[in-house]
């Protein structure tokens, strides 16, 4: 990775810090939703998957950040792709799905924008620009749906019993267990069709590269 791919890396893992740490605050100080009580509150940030995709995204960039020439593992390039993937489907489905239903005011505002908007385009825009290549196969994409569906299934299980749900598309209690998995079965779609253009997309410029050099 060049010295830019790894500032663009440090940037990206420093917006998904400032969001999440906005966030943390914003929710610890606060009183309305689900949990009316920290550290249930706190906590509960976490089972959003904008906050896990954000900090797959992050870590992963980070790591690139200080190690440019990491490359091995099936784990790392798991959630490398994983933080990738998840990050540009959090994007996706908040912009096109919920966005028009959040009105966030102060801090809240700029926690939404940093977790929402602008680590999914530095997400995004650095594996496009900078890779690194070759971390992909089929192989990986395969191993990248199991984050996905633990999600799912604890999300799911979770709000069985506690009667919270991150989402109103995951909110079974509301539509039901056939409309919520309908709902999932759609995001999995979009998951799926971008982890193979990812996938593609990769073998091409990394091909390209090649040639260049």
């Amino acid at each position: 990775m060049t010295t830019v791919g790894r500032v663009w890396a440090a940037i990206t893992a420093a917006v998904v810090a400032c969001g999440i740490v906005v966030q943390l605050f914003v929710t610890a100080n606060g009183h309305e939703g689900f949990f009316t009580d920290n550290p249930e509150r706190v906590f509960n940030v976490f089972a959003y998957f904008t906050i896990q995709s954000n900090l797959l995204l992050g870590g992963t960039a980070l790591v690139l950040a200080l190690q440019p020439g990491r490359s091995g593992g099936e784990l790392f390039k798991t959630l490398r792709l994983n933080g990738v993937l998840c990050i540009a489907v959090t994007g996706i489905v908040y912009h096109l799905v919920l966005a028009s239903s959040a009105d966030f005011r102060g801090w809240a505002a700029v926690a939404d924008f940093l977790l929402h908007t602008v680590s999914p385009i530095v997400g995004v825009l650095g594996w496009l620009a900078f890779g690194p290549r070759g971390l992909t196969d089929w192989r990986i994409v395969g191993w990248s749906i199991v984050y996905p569906l633990l999600w799912l299934a604890f999300t799911l299980i979770r709000g069985e019993f506690v009667g919270f749900y991150p989402y109103p598309f995951t909110d079974v209690g509301l539509h039901g267990y056939a409309r919520v998995l309908l709902n999932c079965l759609l995001v999995a779609v979009l998951f799926l069709a971008l982890a193979a253009g990812a996938t593609t997309l990769d073998r091409r410029l990394r091909r390209k590269t090649t040639v260049e050099r």
